[in-house]
């Protein structure tokens, strides 16, 4: 963000009215300190919370609230007893200083029709960072006539968007899948315990409803094992180690790391507590900052071992298709959850399934299962 302050058109000269400028004049500094000349009331330090939300000072005879938002700055104006004191007569200026910039800004306070002196500044490129605000008012009866002087020191408040926005950026990853935040579209916000944890997509909520507390750090969940001849056909896409960039087997069986439902191979044991510190970079380095890379469909083999009639066990063929669809199309649980992956032959495609009592369903629609695989950007191999 540059540190110059680029604000809409709203404000107004400060010489515009005379007698309006002569009163602000009646402030001088001298040796890095301000100090109030006859006629002026500097507020005191105590701040407290106002009616409105804003800060609450106490200035001589009067209280002013100022509220700082991403559309400007509002003055509210309050006598002992914190009953709304009438600005329509009043108005003022405030000087604005962002922090780590030494120019000020100076903007017009008007009565705004609603009970308050207003700068309409837009502040949105400051949400976060703290501004130091001189306000001086007059007009007000209740001050006897004197100008009103204060500072204010606040931090312009991000949007909704933007905490969102801010807080996506620190997650970076979603916790079911292990996919980068915003490859799938825009993430989805889920609720955990009044928290907001955001996934990849809409088929990950119920994972995160089911078990919030698995998902609740915001990280996904990391799991180690060896690799196994059915993991052959992935590693021999992946090739190398991330960590090491080392050809995997050098070292050998690859270690298998999953992360969500994304795995990643390792060359050694060695490798495993830079997945766990960085998943997201290591994921990115396997897959990429989009989409995981999917197999190209072809064919795979029908199947010979049958665990009931029409439904297959997998082979280490199987192992790529398995990795690009990741999820049962009709339970959209990870495809090992319930035992599985099995594999059902729909209209000549494959399809894996969690469990052998998805089979019915596949059966019964298969281009209807096809096209959800399709719509999640996943194409069944044909089967040969």
């Amino acid at each position: 963000m540059k540190r110059t302050l680029i604000i809409t058109a709203f404000s107004l000269a400060m010489s515009t009215s005379g007698v309006f400028g002569q009163t602000i004049q009646s402030q001088h500094n001298h040796a890095g300190h301000n100090h109030a000349m006859p006629g002026m009331t500097q507020a005191r330090e105590a701040t407290q919370a106002g009616p409105h939300g804003g800060s609450l000072k106490q200035t001589g005879n009067l209280q002013i609230e100022t509220i700082v938002s991403q559309g400007g700055l509002q003055m509210f104006v309050y006598d002992r007893a914190g009953q709304p004191v009438s600005v329509d007569q009043g108005r003022g200026a405030v000087s604005v200083r962002v922090e780590g910039n030494a120019k000020r800004y100076r903007y017009d306070l008007l009565p705004d029709g609603k009970g308050a002196l207003t700068a309409p500044v837009n502040l949105s490129q400051l949400a976060g960072r703290q501004i130091d605000v001189d306000v001086q008012l007059v007009g007000m009866k209740a001050s006897g006539g004197n100008v009103v002087s204060f500072n204010e020191v606040a931090t312009v408040p991000a949007s909704e968007q933007q905490l969102a926005a801010a807080a996506i950026a620190r997650q970076k990853i979603c916790p079911v899948s292990g996919k980068p935040l915003g490859s799938m579209g825009d993430p989805v916000a889920v609720d955990v315990n009044g928290q907001k944890l955001y996934v990849c997509c809409a088929g990950c909520v119920n994972a995160v409803k089911s078990n919030p507390i698995k998902y609740a750090a915001g990280r996904p969940q990391i799991t180690i094992t060896t690799a196994t001849q059915a993991d052959a056909a992935a590693i021999a896409a992946q090739k190398v180690c991330p960590v090491m960039d080392e050809p995997l087997g050098g070292m050998g069986t690859p270690i298998k790391v999953m992360v969500g439902d994304k795995p990643i191979y390792l060359c050694c044991k060695g490798c495993i507590k830079k997945i766990q510190a960085e998943p997201a970079k290591y994921l990115a380095m396997v897959y990429g900052k989009g989409e995981a890379s999917t197999a190209t469909a072809s064919a795979v083999p029908p199947g010979t071992e049958q665990v009931r009639e029409g439904i297959f066990k997998v082979v280490a063929a199987d192992a790529p298709f398995i990795a690009a669809q990741k999820k049962c199309p009709v339970m959209d649980e990870p495809l090992d959850a319930m035992g599985g992956p099995y594999k059902v032959n729909a209209a000549g495609k494959a399809i894996y399934i969690c469990c052998p009592g998805c089979a019915k369903k596949i059966a019964a629609e298969p281009q209807k299962w096809l096209a959800v695989l399709k719509s999640q950007g996943v194409d069944a191999p044909t089967i040969r």
